[in-house]
């Protein structure tokens, strides 16, 4: 398992050219089978293939809790690249459609208004009971990188953490995607049947609609990022009464919905130049 690598490359600039030993962060390819057959195929960093492929399960709608598991485990103990997952028959039953994708698929491609209605109807719009205070999250978003080792040595992974109620660390996660990223960190919370603790969700990424759908799923009703979300995350977001903000110019947030959430109290500036904005 290598989560990266050393490679010699070329450092040019106008002074100078050398030859420099780089740190590469790893990426190799994760088979997830579900009831015996190949489900999906992904490229992502090597490690926490078991609760990646949780996430991942629990992102898809083929799980709801734990015990919708028979068995997760490796194809081979000797190679971490393959995951087997047996579903209880009632589940198997239950999400047989989402099984056979070639009968599942739409016979024509969905546009992001469609994709938007399809999950609402099945996930139902959050409540305004979570309630964060801006400069204590802030403060974790801020130190993120504090938390991303792969990050410092090869400069090329993403990272997603949770946070409970009291700004704790629940769980953390790298990878070179950050869908894979987000999946891992959620994984480890649902297997060790703790998800329910956590509040808010942090992404080293931009917000896209698929990282919305997971944080839905998982019933996390907060993502605060570094970089900014898209148009249908926004609009996803919106209709699941959702939160997303994500960091401004000089050290400011960006919110763009559900703003409700989000406590404003004393001692929070983030700049002198940019105030604080409400988008």
């Amino acid at each position: 398992m290598n989560i990266f690598s050393n490679r010699q490359v070329i450092f040019i600039d106008d002074k100078t050219s050398m030859s420099l030993n780089h740190k590469l962060v790893g990426e190799e390819p994760l088979s997830i089978y579900v009831q015996e057959n190949l489900y999906s195929i992904t490229m992502r960093t090597p490690g926490d293939e078991l609760p990646h492929a949780a996430g991942f399960c629990l992102g898809e709608g083929i799980i709801e809790k734990p015990d919708d598991f028979t068995s997760l485990s490796f194809c081979d103990e000797t190679d971490t690249s393959g995951v087997i997952i047996t579903l209880t028959e009632s589940r198997a039953t239950k999400i047989s459609h989402l099984l056979d994708k070639q009968r599942d698929r739409p016979d024509h491609c969905l546009s992001g208004r469609e994709m938007v209605n399809n999950l609402y109807q099945k996930v139902h719009p959050f409540k305004d009971e979570t309630e964060i205070d801006i400069k204590m999250a802030f403060d974790c978003l801020e130190k993120l990188s504090d938390h991303q080792p792969l990050r410092h040595h090869t400069h090329a992974s993403h990272a997603a953490a949770l946070f409970g109620s009291d700004y704790s660390l629940l769980s953390v996660a790298e990878d070179v995607g950050r869908h894979n990223a987000v999946d891992k960190a959620i994984g480890k919370l649902f297997l060790d049947r703790t998800l329910n603790e956590a509040s808010f969700l942090i992404l080293s990424s931009r917000i896209s609609y698929e990282l919305v759908q997971k944080a839905a799923r998982a019933h996390i009703p907060v993502i605060l990022a570094i970089s900014r979300p898209t148009s249908l995350a926004v609009e996803l977001a919106s209709q699941l009464n959702m939160t997303l903000a994500c960091l401004a110019k000089n050290s400011g947030l960006y919110i763009f919905c559900g703003e409700q959430r989000l406590q404003i109290r004393k001692g929070f500036k983030p700049s002198q130049s940019e105030p604080f904005k409400l988008l």
